[in-house]
């Protein structure tokens, strides 16, 4: 069937969530909540709807001086359950639709998998790949569609679930930090200012893990301001490891945070999105990681996910399974030991509609830029 997109109406921004996040495969930077805080970052949004009711979030910067413009369509289209002709179908019309709308440039990642015809069918409308936008392209998945607790458990190598319970032996304590309903077996608060402690304590563990890992991370306002945003709007979910259960009643006190885990909830599944913990902290509490995974693991099944998603460990520059002695092997190893699979993702493509004005595009955006650093005042300014 053919394809066609309007803007959003009042009554269809209403339950935009439904549209895009909720559905099976839905993704949070779909979301409301991550559209209105890339709108407060400088980012213009576009909320556009198929003629089926299907939503879609555009992310778009305008050329400086002459016009047009470039449109990222974050994770999306959310393919949904939907044949990958039908997710090929939406993207083509999303993108004509941006295009007459003065957009230069079309990029998309949504996350389909490699298999199918969907990667042949937009190459050949004109995408072609380029680097990724996030972190990771493929990830590892676990299926807990038709799965109890104790079947998933019984998949976790023998070693992990030693691990997991010598955390629980040494009184390792999981605190959730979460906006909704109680499920799971890790004590659960809301409270707006633990929350906001709790996250910010993650931040500088999540630095100096990137420290020991060679990786980097945006700013702190940035990078905490969007985690408060989702987690009140329900689409992320915060889980701290503390050394001891003495600690564990009073939710704003991180002295003893030695590790966390930050997931999405969205699409039937939750997904990992940040883990970090104190190096120093891992000799006297072995596992507090493992448990940290296997009680978001136990809040997916208690929350009738049809997976638990562990996130990349792509290998920069090659997109492939990480082999021994490569950065990331040994965080493939550890998330493979809770019986993950990998699962390979079509990855970013990109549809140039306008050549000359895209290349000029980009060098007016990074003149302008340039010239805000030579400002008194700007970054590089007295």
């Amino acid at each position: 069937m053919t394809e066609a997109f309007h803007r959003a109406t009042p009554d269809e921004l209403a339950d935009w969530d439904s549209r895009t996040v909720d559905r099976r495969d839905g993704h949070v930077f779909q979301s409301r909540a991550f559209g209105e805080f890339q709108q407060g970052l400088g980012w213009l949004t576009r909320y556009l709807v198929a003629d089926d009711g299907f939503g879609l979030l555009s992310l778009e910067r305008r050329w400086p001086w002459i016009g047009g413009g470039s449109a990222y369509l974050p994770r999306g289209p959310v393919p949904g359950g939907d044949a990958p002709e039908r997710t090929a179908a939406r993207l083509c019309a999303a993108a004509d639709w941006l295009i007459g709308h003065g957009v230069d440039v079309v990029a998309s990642d949504a996350e389909v998998p490699a298999t199918g015809a969907y990667r042949g069918l937009v190459r050949a409308a004109g995408f072609h790949p380029i680097p990724e936008i996030q972190p990771s392209r493929h990830r590892l998945r676990i299926p807990l569609e038709g799965r109890t607790e104790a079947e998933v458990y019984s998949g976790i190598a023998k070693s992990t679930r030693q691990r997991i319970r010598q955390a629980e032996k040494n009184g390792v304590a999981i605190v959730r930090f979460d906006r909704r309903t109680p499920g799971g077996s890790a004590p659960i608060t809301g409270d707006p200012q633990a929350t906001a402690c709790a996250l910010d304590a993650f931040y500088d563990l999540l630095l100096s893990t990137g420290e020991r890992r060679g990786f980097t991370f945006g700013s702190r306002a940035e990078f905490v301001g969007w985690w408060r945003t989702a987690l009140s709007a329900g689409h992320l979910i915060y889980f701290a490891a503390r050394a001891g259960n003495s600690h564990a009643a009073d939710p704003a006190s991180t002295s003893t945070d030695i590790a966390g885990l930050i997931l999405y909830r969205h699409g039937g599944r939750l997904s990992t999105v940040h883990s970090a913990d104190r190096a120093d902290a891992r000799a006297a509490n072995p596992g507090a990681l493992h448990l940290l995974r296997w009680r978001a693991i136990e809040l997916a099944i208690a929350e009738g996910c049809h997976e638990m998603d562990l996130g990349g460990v792509d290998v920069e520059g090659s997109r492939r399974v990480p082999r021994e002695g490569e950065s990331t092997f040994g965080l493939y190893e550890h998330k493979r030991s809770f019986g993950a699979e990998w699962q390979e993702l079509t990855g970013a493509m990109e549809l140039v509609a306008h050549p000359l004005r895209y290349r000029t595009g980009r060098l007016t955006a990074r003149l302008t830029r340039e010239l805000a650093r030579r400002r008194p005042g700007g970054r590089d300014g007295g």
